[in-house]
């Protein structure tokens, strides 16, 4: 990745959901850079194992650290053992969320809850605790979201993944206009066809590929660099960053 050279040298940058796909994509990119990384799964030990071990090899200090994040403990823990570890915190993406299906007549409660709490509760939490982290030490700190284009426009087949990235957008907005006060910026990316779902047909893959204005799906180093971009301009908080191939001008993709 061609990109400012190490402008992120030393610098610390926890990624949630970064053991896999495009979480892993983000935090390889900020170590590539210079940072030092902290990988978040909740159940993928050997994944962030080998995700740690690339880091590494760019020269990162890193430190994985794992916990359910449907639970506030579990985020308090994690937040703990990184300011033990590093003692700073200079960029927070959350990356994490799950991607569910549904009917919105027949979405069972804790269905429902799940999909809140690990799409914009652990969001907002993480976003508390790494915003105190970042005034206490007195760091002009990033913090991005990783939204959805199912949080800007309704997706009825996934109710309550586009409620959740709805309000990713809104606490992104809300955080940004808390936060600068300690200039602390708070930006979110929205990605458009990265990587097909886990439920997602080749045949599917394709057709959004066909109806996409630029006719190509992306890839996760797209986010990736989008993110680096995000914490080194010092001039952006609040922001919505499309990084969906014109995804948004096009069709709508209810899928």
């Amino acid at each position: 990745m061609t990109m400012i050279n190490q402008i992120l040298k030393d610098r610390v940058v926890f990624v949630t959901g970064s053991a896999r796909r495009v979480g892993k994509a983000i935090l390889l990119a900020f170590a590539e850079q210079g940072a030092n990384v902290v990988i978040h799964h909740s159940n993928s030990d050997d994944a962030a194992a080998e995700t740690a071990a690339e880091a590494k090899a760019m020269g990162a200090d890193t430190l994985i650290v794992k916990g359910n994040h449907a639970h506030y403990d579990e985020i308090a823990a994690n937040f703990e053992t990184i300011t033990q570890h590093f003692g700073r915190l200079d960029v927070l993406v959350n990356s994490a969320s799950i991607f569910l299906k549904g009917d919105l007549l027949e979405i069972p409660p804790d269905e429902w809850e799940q999909v809140m709490a690990i799409n914009l509760s652990a969001p907002f939490y993480c976003t508390r605790f790494a915003g105190r982290i970042m005034r206490d030490n007195g760091i002009p700190g990033s913090i991005i979201n990783i939204g959805d284009n199912g949080g800007l426009r309704p997706w009825s087949t996934r109710p309550h993944h586009s409620v959740s990235k709805a309000g990713v957008v809104m606490l992104t907005q809300v955080s940004a206009r808390a936060l600068a006060t300690y200039q602390i910026r708070v930006n979110c990316i929205v990605p458009g066809p990265i990587l097909p779902s886990a439920d997602m047909s080749e045949q599917r893959w394709e057709e959004l590929k066909s109806k996409l204005p630029l006719k190509r799906t992306g890839d996760p180093g797209d986010v990736a660099r989008a993110a680096v971009f995000l914490s080194t301009n010092e001039f952006i908080t609040g922001a919505i960053l499309r990084v969906d191939g014109g995804e948004f001008l096009g069709a709508q993709f209810d899928s």
